[in-house]
């Protein structure tokens, strides 16, 4: 069984502190809005929850892999939102953004090369990291937030913990239709 220090959502204060990172990436990325060189009203993309699900969950899996870590599969909280337009709006045809998130162990030492290393992962694919530290006052206290169409963020969970929060966030995605009877 998960406790409040295994999972990355598990406290109100984890929460909300994931759900902040979260928001602030989505605000400033316009995850509801078209991908680059589409049009505003072109259609979202198609994607089930379980399909997306997957995919986040091994895109986190590689980011852990590359800070030569792995993810604890007892901290794997995924957390499915209605997308939300510039005003607050939601639209009828049940959109949705998924943030994934969940932790992997990696020695507090070794924080600021993990780090670097998953830092490199995302600059290799053409992507910008809009932020990153290692340490505060030389501790080791690691962030990293890579903007995207699937924005990545880092976290040092606790400070002085052998563990860092991965999140992964979709842009807003439209399940399939359901079949009709």
């Amino acid at each position: 069984m998960a406790t409040a220090l295994t999972r990355p959502f598990s406290t109100t204060a984890n929460r909300a502190r994931c759900l902040v990172t979260a928001v602030l990436l989505l605000v400033t990325l316009g995850a509801c809005a078209s991908p680059a060189g589409e049009g505003k009203d072109d259609p979202l993309p198609v994607k089930s929850h379980t399909d997306d699900e997957a995919w986040t969950q091994q895109l986190t899996e590689h980011v852990a892999r590359s800070a030569d870590s792995q993810i604890d599969p007892a901290t794997v909280d995924p957390f499915f939102s209605p997308c939300m337009g510039k005003n607050g709006e939601t639209a009828p045809d049940d959109r949705y953004i998924l943030i994934h998130g969940a932790n992997a162990t990696v020695p507090v030492a070794q924080h600021p090369e993990a780090v670097r290393r998953i830092r490199a992962m995302p600059e290799k694919e053409g992507l910008t990291i809009e932020g990153h530290r290692k340490t505060v006052d030389g501790v080791p206290d690691a962030v990293m937030h890579a903007p995207g169409r699937y924005p990545l963020s880092v976290d040092s969970v606790a400070h002085g913990e052998d563990r860092m929060a991965l999140i992964v966030i979709t842009p807003c995605l439209v399940p399939p239709a359901s079949p009709t009877p």
